[in-house]
Formats: structure tokens, C-alpha cells, sequence
């Protein structure tokens, strides 16, 4: 399943992504990661338990031709531009498996 996984306008770089680019810095971290549709996708591809879990149901989607214009994003964020291939029922089994992690 090689097709072009989704198609994100180019202007995803010059809208979104600046947004996300404003760290705030402030020096709280959680005691224990707990990964989400919300967690950056670049964040869940460098495991390889989370990766296996987003490649399961949405397969290629690191090797995207835009991979790197949309990894510091969250799944739950590209979702609008994916053209309909993140679909809320492909979401939700993703949120359900990560948080059976321990």
C-alpha cells in the first residue's frame, strides 16, 4: 500500500508549524511519558514500541515524502490535512494501544 499516504498542503509549514515551534519552556517534566495521538509524531517513530503501534494503522506514514514538515506535529493535528486517511476510527485503536503501555 505505496500510495501516497496523504497529501498536506505546503501550507501546513507556513501555518501550523510555527505555532508549534513556541516552546514554552518551562522546565516541568512528566515523572513518566505517556504517549498519545497528541504526542509529536516524531516523539512516537524514535520508539519502537509506539512506531509499531502508528505503522500498524497507518502504514508508511515515515517514510511520507512531507515527513519532515509534519513530524513535530501530533497525529490528532495532521488529521485535518490527510485527506481522510487519519480517520477518527484509525485514531482511536492508536490511542487505545499506546495507552496500554506501561
Amino acid at each position: 500500500m505505496k500510495t501516497a499516504l496523504f497529501a498536506l498542503p505546503l501550507l501546513l509549514a507556513t501555518t501550523v508549524a510555527p505555532a508549534i515551534a513556541q516552546d514554552d519552556h518551562s522546565g516541568h517534566e512528566e515523572a513518566a511519558t505517556a504517549y498519545t495521538i497528541e504526542t509529536p509524531i516524531e516523539t512516537l517513530m524514535a520508539n519502537e514500541t509506539t512506531k509499531a503501534i502508528v505503522l500498524a494503522e497507518l502504514p508508511g506514514l515515515d517514510e511520507h515524502p512531507a515527513y519532515g514538515q509534519f513530524k513535530a506535529l501530533s497525529l490528532k493535528a495532521v488529521q485535518p490535512f490527510s485527506q481522510g486517511v487519519i480517520t477518527d476510527e484509525k485514531l482511536t485503536a492508536i490511542s487505545a494501544k499506546l495507552a496500554e503501555i506501561k
